[in-house]
C-alpha cells in the first residue's frame, strides 16, 4: 500500500527531510519512505520507486511531499504520524523568530555588522542569493551544489571585482577567524593559513596540523571546480593566497587540492611564490618538486601538515611514512596477512570524503595496477555501474550519484553501510579501507555507525574460513564532540587497524597488498 501527501508552500531543509526519511524507513512494516521537496529530481526519484501518481502533478520545488509504502494501512498511519511528529519537533526547535529570517535582505538588515553570508539553498536559486550578498559587500560561503559552471564563473568575477571572497559552490568546510563553518573541526588557533579546493582535504590537513601542535589562522575552502576547471581558473584560490599574504596573523601558507588543471596549478605555484611567505603545496597528482625559494612541495596530506607546522615554527621538517616503529608495523603486517586466504586478492575502499578517496587511490594505484572508481583519471577504470564494485575498487560514497534522495554519508552513514552489506559475501575481498570523519556537521558517532558493518564483513569472512583486514583512519581532533579517542576505540573493538592519518592508512594497505601479491 502507498500514501502520497502533498503540502503546498511548505519548505524544509533537504538534509533534515532526508534524515526523517531514513528514520521512518526503519519502522517495522514500512517498505519505503521519502519525505522531500517537490524538485524535479525528487519527483523522478519517487516515480522510479513506483510511488508516483496524479497527486504529484501539481507539485513544485517549494512543496513538501510525503511518500510512504507499507504492508498495512495501520502501518501507513503510524508512519505518517511519525513524520508529522518529526516535522513538528523541527518547527518547535526553530520557533525563535529572532534567528529565522525569510530572506537574505532581512538577514542583512538584522545583522548589518556581519561580513560573511553562508548560502545553502537549491542550486538553481543560489546565484541570486549570492549576488545579493556580494552587492551588499559581504563575503560568501556557497554551500549549495548544482550551480552551473557558467554561473560560478560570473559570480567569481563579480566577487573579484568587489574585492570579496566567494568560497564555493559546493564548499562544505571553512575556518574563518577561528570559527568553524559547516563541516569543520575544533582546531588550535595559530599562524598557518590553509586553502583547499575540497572539504575533507581541508579537514584532514587542519586536524593534523592541530594534532601536531600547530594552529590555524584561516581555513579557506574554494569549491571543487575552482582549480579543476581552466575556465574558473583558480579564482578563489588566488584571492585567498593574496589575502593570506597580507594577513599579519598568517606566517605560513598551505594549499591542497584534488587533481587540478595543469595550467591552473602553475598559476597557484606562481601566486605562492609571489606571496613571499613560507608555503607548502600539495596538488594530488602533480609531481613533487624540489624546494625552491619559499616554496615547498608535499607528497601527501600528512606531509603537507608536517611541513606547514615546521615552516610556521621556523624548524626543519622531519618526514616519515609511519609514526609507529618498524617492529610494530611488521607485527601488524604479520598479523593481518597470515590468515588471508589464497582466493582473497582484492581491495575495497568505502569512503565518505572525496579528497581522502583520491589520496588513497593515488597511493595505491600503481601497486594494484589500477583501481576502479566512479571518476578515475584513467577512463579504463571507470565503473560501468557505480553501485557495483569490480576487482580493486575505491569509491567516494559522497558523490552525487550515491546521494540522490539521501543525505551525505558523513551525516547518514547508511549509504556506506548498505554498500558494505551488499558486498559482504564477496569471498575475493582481502582488505577493506574506510575513513571516519568527525567534527561539526558529521554524524554524532560515525565509528559506532560503521562498526556493525565491519564486524559483519569480518564475521562473514571467518565463516568462509578466511580473514578480512580492515584499515581505517580518523579525520578530526580531541576537541571534536564525537570524542576522537572513543571513535578510535570503537573501530579497534570492531576489528579495524586504525592509523594516525589517511595517508598512513593507505600506506599500510599498500604494504599488506604487496605482501599478499608476493605469496
Amino acid at each position: 500500500m502507498k500514501r502520497i501527501i502533498l503540502r503546498k508552500d511548505s519548505y524544509y531543509d533537504s538534509v533534515f527531510l532526508m534524515l526523517i526519511s531514513t528514520e521512518v524507513k526503519k519502522m517495522e512494516g514500512v517498505t519505503e519512505a521519502v519525505v522531500a521537496m517537490g524538485t524535479e529530481m525528487n519527483l523522478e526519484l519517487i516515480g522510479d520507486m513506483g510511488m508516483g501518481g496524479s497527486e504529484l502533478d501539481a507539485a513544485g520545488p517549494n512543496d513538501l511531499i510525503i511518500a510512504l509504502k507499507a504492508e498495512k494501512k495501520a502501518i501507513l498511519d503510524e508512519a505518517e504520524s511519525a513524520v508529522e511528529e518529526l516535522l513538528s519537533k523541527k518547527a518547535q526547535q526553530g520557533s525563535d523568530a529572532a534567528y529565522r529570517h525569510t530572506s537574505t535582505a532581512a538577514a542583512l538588515e538584522a545583522l548589518p555588522e556581519s561580513n560573511l553570508v553562508v548560502v545553502s539553498v537549491p542550486g538553481e536559486h543560489a546565484p541570486r542569493e549570492v549576488r545579493k550578498a556580494l552587492r551588499a559587500d559581504k563575503h560568501v560561503m556557497l554551500f549549495s551544489d548544482n550551480v552551473s559552471l557558467e554561473e560560478e564563473i560570473k559570480l567569481k568575477a563579480l566577487a573579484r571585482e568587489r574585492g570579496l571572497l566567494l568560497m564555493g559552490p559546493d564548499c562544505g568546510t571553512a575556518i574563518i577567524n577561528g570559527k568553524p563553518i559547516c563541516f569543520a573541526n575544533v582546531v588550535n588557533t595559530g599562524g598557518i593559513g590553509v586553502v583547499s579546493a575540497s572539504g575533507t582535504g581541508l579537514q584532514e590537513v587542519t586536524s593534523l596540523i592541530s594534532r601536531m601542535g600547530g594552529g590555524i589562522s584561516q581555513g579557506i575552502g574554494t569549491g571543487g571546480r575552482d582549480l579543476k576547471s581552466e575556465k574558473v581558473g583558480g579564482s578563489t584560490t588566488l584571492m585567498a593566497i593574496e589575502a593570506l599574504a597580507k594577513d599579519p596573523e598568517t606566517v605560513a601558507i598551505a594549499v591542497v587540492s584534488k587533481p587540478p588543471a595543469a595550467s591552473v596549478a602553475e598559476k597557484v605555484v606562481a601566486a605562492l611564490g609571489k606571496a613571499g611567505k613560507p608555503a607548502v603545496v600539495h596538488l594530488i597528482g602533480m609531481e613533487k618538486r624540489p624546494t625552491r625559494g619559499n616554496l615547498h612541495y608535499a607528497g601527501n596530506l600528512e606531509e603537507t601538515a608536517r611541513m606547514a607546522v615546521s615552516l610556521a615554527a621556523g624548524k626543519p621538517c622531519r618526514t616519515q611514512v609511519f609514526d609507529a616503529d618498524e617492529k610494530e608495523i611488521e607485527a601488524i603486517l604479520e598479523r593481518e596477512t597470515n590468515a588471508i586466504g589464497s582466493r582473497q586478492k582484492y581491495l575495497r575502499g568505502y569512503f565518505t570524503g572525496g579528497t581522502l578517496t583520491d589520496e588513497a587511490v593515488f597511493v595505491l594505484n600503481e601497486t594494484l595496477g589500477g583501481i576502479y572508481s566512479f571518476d578515475p583519471a584513467d577512463p579504463a577504470f571507470k565503473l560501468s555501474d557505480p553501485h557495483v564494485s569490480r576487482k580493486h575498487t575505491i569509491v567516494d560514497l559522497g558523490e552525487d550519484v550515491f546521494t540522490v534522495g539521501r543525505p551525505h554519508p558523513m551525516i547518514d552513514p547508511s549509504t556506506r553501510t548498505d554498500r558494505m552489506k551488499q558486498e559482504i559475501d564477496d569471498g575475493e575481498i582481502a582488505l577493506v579501507m574506510i575513513d571516519c570523519v568527525i567534527g561539526y556537521g558529521s554524524h554524532p558517532d560515525p565509528a559506532g555507525a560503521v562498526a556493525p558493518a565491519i564486524r559483519a564483513m569480518k564475521s562473514a569472512a571467518e565463516k568462509r574460513g578466511a580473514y578480512l583486514t580492515v584499515v581505517a583512519s580518523i579525520t578530526g581532533t580531541d576537541g571534536d564532540f564525537q570524542n576522537f579517542a572513543a571513535q578510535k576505540r570503537t573501530l579497534e573493538e570492531a576489528g579495524a587497524v586504525v592509523m594516525p592519518s589517511n595517508y598512513q592508512a593507505a600506506e599500510l594497505a599498500k604494504h599488506i597488498m604487496i605482501r599478499l601479491n608476493s605469496r
